[in-house]
This record gives C-alpha cells, sequence and structure tokens, in this order.
C-alpha cells in the first residue's frame, strides 16, 4: 500500500504480528489437541497399550503405583478377560441377569494362571486364538432354548456353510437318511434355516448372492429412502447393477441420480464374502471403562483406573534435565513436553469419561433402578446439552467403552436407543421394545408361541405400533427362535 499513512502501516504490521501470533499459538497446541482426541476415542484395550509403550519409550515418564493401587475395583462376578462376544450379547438381548456384577479388573490381558500340575499357564495363549465360522454360530446356537430336533436341523445347516459362509447345498439334501425318526419336511429345514440366518453377522446361511444382500439389507433401518431403494435393486435388478448400467437401473426404478447413487452406494456396502471375516482377527477382550455402583442409595461412576497403568512425570530425571545447560533444545526437551502432554491428556480422558458416564447413569436413571424395560430413548445431542461439550466429544467418549454395573458389562452405545412413537402422543426406546418383546415370549403358552403379527398387535394393544418387520428384527436380537421353533408339543 504506498500511500497508506504511518499510523495506517502500523496498524497493518499489529494485524499482521498478531495473525502470526494465533498461527504460531495454533501450532504448538496441535500435536497435544490431537493425542488428546486420539486417546478419548482409544478403548480400554488400545490406550493400555498406547500408555505402555508411553512409558517404555519417554524417560521422563513412571507408572504410579500407589495411584493404580487406590483405584476403585468392581464387584465380584467377572474377570478382565470377559470376551466381547459375551458382552456383546447381554447387551443386545437385554437380559441381564448377574446380580453380583462384574468382577475386579487387573488391566492389559488375563494374567498368568497355573495348571494342574503346578507349572505356568500363560493365558495370553488364550487370546489369539481363533474360532472359526461354525464355532462361533454353534456358540450363537446354545444361547436359543430349542427342541433337540430343531437344534439338530439348525446344527446341519452351520456344519453345510462354506468358508464364505453360503448354504449350497439343497436343504433337503443335508442329513443322510435315518438321522431323524421322523425324516423333517422342507418346511422344519427352512425354519432352522430362517433361525440360523438370524445369527451373528447378517447374510450368513444365504442361498446365492442376491439372497445375502437381501438379508444384510433387511437387517438395516428400511425407513431409509436409501435402504429401500437398495432393496428393489437386489430383489429385482441386480443383473442391471453388475452390467453398471445405471441409466437402465435408473430408468427401472424411477427415481433421480442422486437417491440411485445412495442406492448404489449402500449395496457396495455390503459384504458379498459374509464368512470370510472369522478369518481376520481373534476375538477381543472387554475391560471396562467404568464402573457404576449403587452405594447409600445412589447410582455412582468411578473410572477403572486400575485397569491401566497411570503415568506420572518422574521428578528425578525432570528435574536433573532442567539444570541442564542446554533444556530447552534438543529432542530430550520434547520428550519432556511430550511426557507432560500425556499426563495431562491420561486425566482428561478419565474426566471426560466419567462425567459422559454420570451423564448417561442420571438420564439413564429409571434403567438402573427397573432394568431394560425402563430405557428411555437417547441420543448423544442430548448428552452433549447436558454437559455443554461437542456432540462429536460425547461420540468419541462412547465408542468401544463398557460400563461395569450390577447387572452386566454393558457398551456405552447400549443406553443410545432410538425413539419409537406411541398412539399416545408419547414415546418409548428401542430397548425398552426389545424388552417388552422378551418379556411376552418369556410369558408365552409354550404349546401356542406368538407369531411376529402376534407380538406386534400386543405391543399395539399397548400403545406401541411396531411394524411386524421391525418386531422379527428385534425378536432375533435378543436371542429368541421364530414361534414355530419355540412350540412345544
Amino acid at each position: 500500500m504506498p500511500f497508506a499513512t504511518p499510523v495506517a502501516r502500523k496498524e497493518i504490521t499489529l494485524i499482521h504480528a498478531a495473525h502470526e501470533l494465533r498461527l504460531h499459538q495454533q501450532t504448538a497446541l496441535t500435536p497435544r489437541l490431537q493425542q488428546s482426541v486420539k486417546l478419548l476415542q482409544m478403548s480400554a484395550l488400545e490406550f493400555n497399550q498406547e500408555v505402555r509403550q508411553a512409558l517404555v519409550e519417554n524417560p521422563f515418564l513412571e507408572e504410579d503405583e500407589e495411584a493404580a493401587a487406590s483405584a476403585p475395583q468392581a464387584p465380584d462376578g467377572a474377570g478382565a478377560d470377559a470376551p466381547v462376544a459375551q458382552a456383546a450379547a447381554a447387551t443386545s438381548s437385554g437380559a441381564l441377569g448377574d446380580e453380583h456384577g462384574p468382577a475386579a479388573y487387573s488391566g492389559d490381558y488375563p494374567s498368568a494362571r497355573r495348571a494342574n500340575d503346578g507349572a505356568p499357564m500363560d493365558m495370553g495363549l488364550w487370546v489369539g486364538a481363533s474360532v472359526s465360522l461354525q464355532e462361533r454360530l454353534d456358540q450363537e446356537l446354545r444361547t436359543y432354548r430349542l427342541s433337540p430336533r430343531d437344534r439338530l436341523l439348525a446344527q446341519y445347516i452351520v456344519q453345510a456353510l462354506d468358508e464364505d459362509g453360503y448354504l449350497r447345498q439343497p436343504l433337503l439334501e443335508l442329513a443322510e437318511p435315518g438321522v431323524f425318526g421322523t425324516p423333517p419336511d422342507e418346511s422344519e429345514w427352512r425354519a432352522a434355516l430362517r433361525l440360523v440366518q438370524q445369527l451373528d453377522a447378517p447374510g450368513l446361511a444365504a442361498r446365492d448372492l442376491q439372497e445375502c444382500l437381501a438379508l444384510q439389507l433387511q437387517a438395516l433401518d428400511g425407513q431409509r429412502p436409501e435402504v429401500a431403494l437398495a432393496r428393489r435393486i437386489v430383489d429385482q435388478h441386480l443383473d442391471i447393477l453388475a452390467r453398471h448400467d445405471y441409466e437402465a437401473l435408473q430408468n427401472a426404478l424411477g427415481c433421480d441420480e442422486s437417491s440411485l447413487r445412495q442406492a448404489c452406494d449402500t449395496v457396495r456396502s455390503l459384504d458379498p464374502r459374509p464368512g470370510r471375516r472369522y478369518d481376520e482377527a481373534p476375538p477381543a477382550y472387554i475391560v471396562p471403562d467404568v464402573i457404576v455402583r449403587k452405594e447409600s442409595g445412589q447410582w455412582r461412576v468411578y473410572c477403572n483406573r486400575g485397569a491401566v497403568p497411570q503415568p506420572r512425570l518422574h521428578r528425578v530425571y525432570a528435574d536433573l534435565f532442567r539444570t541442564t545447560r542446554y533444556r530447552d533444545r534438543g529432542p530430550m526437551a520434547q520428550e519432556l513436553q511430550e511426557a507432560r502432554w500425556l499426563v495431562r491428556n491420561v486425566e482428561q480422558r478419565y474426566s471426560t469419561i466419567q462425567r459422559v458416564a454420570e451423564a448417561i447413569v442420571r438420564l439413564q436413571h429409571m434403567f438402573f433402578e427397573y432394568g431394560p424395560v425402563a430405557l428411555r430413548p437417547l441420543m448423544l445431542r442430548e448428552v452433549s446439552a447436558e454437559l455443554d461439550i461437542h456432540e462429536s466429544t460425547v461420540s468419541r467418549a462412547t465408542a468401544n467403552k463398557y460400563m461395569a454395573t450390577p447387572m452386566g458389562i454393558l457398551e456405552f452405545k447400549y443406553f443410545f436407543s432410538r425413539e419409537l412413537a406411541t398412539d399416545t402422543g408419547g414415546s418409548c426406546s428401542a430397548g425398552a421394545v426389545r424388552a417388552l418383546i422378551a418379556e411376552l415370549i418369556d410369558n408365552e403358552d409354550p404349546r401356542m408361541p406368538l407369531s411376529d403379527v402376534a407380538l406386534a398387535s400386543k405391543l399395539a394393544a399397548d400403545g406401541i405400533v411396531v411394524a411386524r418387520r421391525t418386531v422379527s428384527k428385534y425378536r432375533a436380537q435378543i436371542k429368541r427362535p421364530p414361534a414355530d421353533l419355540r412350540r412345544q408339543y
């Protein structure tokens, strides 16, 4: 600006200086903020590994053993090596009957035990053991109350699945003649097939690709327009999609280009070989992040600090470094700064998770008093507003986090259930509906079990309007077989 006055030039200089200062401050804070976000979204096991690695690599960090020893412990009943599958089953079913609650959680993975001969036995070897598709589905079948005949029919189907998770053999050819006293007819096989198709990952036990994709779409929210359109593509026009003839596909569906793109993306997101995922990774193990107890009539939340080593600044090394001549230079200064960041961010992680857990307990107070039927609808934004923090922070603080309660180990996400309308103008949660369905099935006449249509009618009589398809999905989630497999003669 050649015609700027001295005053104007001074103001411009100050503006540029302030701008550079803001940029400098932002750059200085970025590593710490990045670490804070990274730690918050980790699971307890990942967090444990991250802290242990920092303790090994950074000389300015040491473990605060006294803090770990004085950390609150979970009540007796279950160890730190509880498989994720067990907690997931309890979470999805709502059948949380362990009144004694989970037990003390010692930390990373199961500690060494001794075999019968007294020799040390490393339980960590068990952690890496993989579970085959058939083993996993057989474990799922054990959670269903079935007659010996129905269980055997389902087991034959499970054992016939190939490595992709498909059933390639005709149903009537699965069992050798004479295995069953009375040979099962096709309706019995189909009922057993529907049960197996509800086990674990959607898409298993399909006879072809079309059925595999259709099963996965049935597990999605059918109210979403792209899901409904994706079902039409899979049911009627899968060959056109395979040819990538999008113009013909759009004409056949009678939709706009944006809707078609979303529907096609939904189809592409499905897994055409759902059985392969069982060869990818060993089962994980749960370490709860918080412990919930009822003390003096009040529900209280404690962070499970005993599960993770507690880092603190190594004062001796830090003081020695501060007395050196070049204390503000070099990689050692950076390591000291990173040690301070880690200690502060670890505390920030505990604080945020505890605040979010306390908000969940307050907002879901009736659940902790009366169980799953009292689970209310809850959204992330409600906790965000309660704590005056950003919704993304709540999302990170609830992702892959678990809560040890007197009713079992529950994932934080379990408490966030979508809202379902009632005919009285009120609302209830999807979790409460699942619990009601379980209660109706448990109290039914075993000689005349309730069909999904009958269950939907009974819910409607109580003012809860739910589609039959939704009832079927919820029934599968709580591990209850179809009515024809529940019937006892």
